[in-house]
């Protein structure tokens, strides 16, 4: 797809990988809708460029008002051809069955799957709906791209992290069938499954830890760079054959049990 003017929209954009989409889609030509659940985060990063070029949305991601919000924010700002998904998180982890045979909070459970299984599915279908499927096409057909944010967590969840990882492993479940439904559309769909990645705060931690987290990654052996992974983004929505794949993003680490 030509990026060049077109207009982007990236969820959890306010920080770490969304943050660095947001900069690099504009760098290669693209507007950005900055939306984050944190408002002053994303009007950070917007201020950060004219805004003719970004603009910044407050919301939450399972919210359709808000979701309505930065549709219109990103048609304001011209035709609306990439939605990223990278908002999501966890608010607890914890064993199936913990210490002293204590079962697993289940609001803890519920809360991580809605912030990123349902945020998720949520903007793709109304982006898909409300700005994709009025696009005109492309010389390849296409209306719009999707990119949908997994980890390694939900691909080798390790111990402790049943809530991520299912979230994590839905999220890149959702992929083909996306694909799927949204072919008749001309959308196309892919995820991505980053491994330990050098976010802001990921970069802050105490070394011993930082080398904990570095000791499996066959090569390079560091963490991943936000820039990598926003040059990933751009590489999914230039080329047109690819669709209904998740992409691992990880120099070759695979999670061990712990």
């Amino acid at each position: 797809m030509d990026l060049n003017g077109r207009v982007a929209i990236v969820t959890g954009g306010g920080g770490g990988l969304g943050a660095a989409t947001v900069r690099h889609l504009i760098g290669v030509g693209m507007k950005v809708v900055v939306v984050d659940k944190f408002g002053d985060a994303a009007e950070a990063v917007a201020k950060e460029f004219d805004e003719s070029v970004a603009v910044a949305v407050a919301g939450d991601t399972t919210d359709d008002d808000d979701v309505a919000a930065a549709i219109a924010a990103g048609k304001a700002l011209g035709t609306v051809s990439l939605l990223v998904n990278v908002a999501g998180g966890a608010t607890g982890g914890g064993r199936t069955v913990g210490k002293g045979n204590t079962p697993h909070d289940k609001d803890v459970f519920v809360t991580t799957l809605a912030m990123n299984v349902t945020g998720t599915f949520n903007f793709s279908r109304l982006v898909a709906a409300g700005a994709f499927a009025d696009n005109e096409p492309d010389e390849f057909g296409q209306r719009g791209v999707i990119v949908n944010v997994g980890s390694l967590a939900g691909l080798e969840g390790q111990t402790g992290q049943i809530a991520y990882g299912s979230a994590k492993a839905a999220v890149l479940g959702m992929t083909l069938p996306m694909a799927r439904d949204l072919s008749v559309l001309g959308v196309r769909v892919c995820g991505i499954a980053p491994g330990t990645m050098g976010t802001p705060k990921m970069e802050s931690i105490r070394p011993e830890m930082l080398a904990a987290l570095t000791k499996d990654i066959v090569f390079p052996k560091r963490l991943g760079r936000p820039e990598e992974f926003a040059l990933l983004v751009e590489s999914i929505a230039r080329n047109p054959y690819l669709n209904g794949e998740n992409i691992r993003l990880d120099g070759a680490l695979r999670f061990p049990a712990k």
